[in-house]
């Protein structure tokens, strides 16, 4: 009895401990069966046809849903604008202007873009202007402002500014050395946070001289500017529109954007774009333009530093020269009182009075400059990101 009660007592232990379950068999010298076998069942063979086709047809709905999902995800992608406004200055560009508007519609239709395109013709003497309307003609959301003579770049872009209504604006050049297919890259890049982003042809096709001083211009006005992009006269641009409302371009400003975008507080990014050769025409680009930029430069520190207090600049220059004017004085006064030297034929003397009196006109300079800012107070005097009064 007590060793039918231990063998008992091992069974109960083999259908609760898995371990005890392989000793027992161990010590019986037996091979257990297989408790993971599924009985047969006589509907299996029908059940089979069944679950096979389920599975075929798992299989194949992700197959035919994979396109669909694909456009899906290509579309979310795609970058989101309310209205698009493309606006190119052009001068003497009738070769260009067919080719161009064919692959700004293309691109702009792909990406399911609300879109304007404004030419503008500054004052052409081809037959630029014809080409263009004859562009309007074939579709409404082209459209043209003509020049009755050549005022300039900036005057063109200033002008195509007001004129546009989209929420974003694009800059390009009609030579068809920008490309149309970086629009999307662009806005991609401006809607990561950026108020503008400026294009940069790092790898250029134009002229050695033109790539020389290019680059030339760019470092100068990287480092007087501290805005640290690369190519600031790249015609390929885009903004927000409330950087335009905020920016006045006039003469030759065009080139100087970027610095009067970050003087106002908005961010500026750069992608880099890519840069075709020149198909038709030649380049307005000539040395004139070159000692423009130089002056321009000039003109944009002071107005960007200097505009609401000239007399930090004018007062610096002032103490500068007074301070000069003084010390040569200063010196010249000691050798004659006890040096006892002769001050007649000395032209140090005439030097130190003229720089005392220079100073004395920039002092008075910085006064009527501060004068002038104070008597002005212009309502869009600062640039405003948002409001609730």
């Amino acid at each position: 009895m007590e060793n039918q009660n231990q063998e008992n007592s091992n069974k109960e232990n083999v259908t609760n401990r898995p371990e005890n379950r392989t000793r027992y068999y161990q010590k019986r010298r037996y091979t257990p069966k297989n408790t993971n076998v599924v009985p047969h069942d006589p509907n299996q063979q029908e059940q089979q046809p069944q679950q096979q086709q389920k599975l075929q047809q798992q299989q194949q709905r992700p197959q035919l849903q994979r396109p669909q999902q694909q456009q899906q995800r290509q579309q979310n992608q795609r970058p989101h604008v309310k209205k698009l406004s493309v606006v190119i200055p052009l001068l003497n560009e009738q070769d260009s202007l067919q080719p161009l508007s064919g692959e700004i519609r293309k691109v702009c239709i792909a990406n399911n873009f609300d879109f304007e395109v404004i030419f503008i013709d500054d004052g052409s003497t081809d037959n630029s202007l014809k080409v263009i309307k004859d562009i309007c003609r074939g579709d409404r959301r082209f459209k043209y402002v003509s020049f009755q003579k050549n005022y300039g770049k900036s005057a063109a872009l200033n002008v195509g500014f007001k004129k546009a209504t989209g929420t974003v604006v694009v800059t390009m050049d009609a030579d068809l050395q920008d490309d149309p297919n970086e629009i999307p890259n662009l806005l991609a890049k401006l809607n990561e946070g950026y108020d503008m982003v400026s294009g940069w042809k790092k790898k250029r096709y134009d002229p050695f001289i033109k790539k020389q001083s290019s680059k030339f211009f760019n470092t100068v006005t990287r480092w007087f500017s501290g805005v640290k992009i690369h190519d600031f006269n790249c015609g390929l641009k885009i903004y927000n529109r409330n950087v335009l409302d905020n920016i006045r371009i006039y003469g030759e400003l065009h080139r100087y954007i970027p610095v009067l975008a970050n003087w106002k507080g908005f961010s500026v990014a750069e992608l880099v774009v890519t840069h075709h050769p020149r198909k038709f025409g030649y380049t307005k680009f000539g040395v004139s333009r070159f000692f423009k930029g130089f002056v321009d430069l000039l003109t944009v520190v002071f107005i960007t530093r200097y505009a609401k207090r000239p007399m930090h600049l004018f007062g610096f220059l002032g103490a500068f020269s007074s301070l000069a004017g003084i010390i040569v004085n200063l010196i010249l006064s000691y050798e004659k009182i006890f040096l006892n030297m002769s001050l007649s034929n000395r032209p140090m003397l005439f030097l130190g009075v003229l720089l005392i009196i220079v100073g004395l006109q920039f002092f008075s300079l910085g006064l009527i400059g501060e004068m002038m800012v104070n008597s002005s107070h212009p309502s869009s005097e600062y640039a405003l990101r948002d409001s609730n009064v």
